[in-house]
């Protein structure tokens, strides 16, 4: 099993989620309004005055053999919309109870 982190601007809310059912990966946590900034590209989305923009982020823990397609999709996104962001960060699980 492998845990994805999604964050991504609040636009891509609902690509996200086709995105999830269309790949059958039904669980997954949302935070719907968290702040940060790209490490190399992209406006800060702090929910400030002068940054007034905000992101959201999905965990989701999946079968590793899902995990490049979920990649792919989350690619495909992302070049829609560089400015905006959208990425996913793969993390091992080693233990679920």
């Amino acid at each position: 099993m492998k845990a994805v982190f999604i964050p991504f601007y609040k636009a891509f809310y609902a690509d996200a989620i086709e995105v999830l059912d269309k790949l059958e990966i039904r669980g997954f946590t949302l935070w719907e309004e968290v702040q940060g900034r790209g490490s190399e590209t992209g406006e800060p989305h702090y929910g400030t005055h002068a940054w007034p923009t905000l992101n959201s982020a999905i965990m989701a823990i999946i079968p590793e053999e899902k995990v490049d397609a979920l990649l792919d999709e989350i690619h495909r996104l992302d070049a829609t919309a560089p400015q905006q962001g959208i990425r996913a960060f793969v993390l091992p699980v080693e233990r679920i109870s």
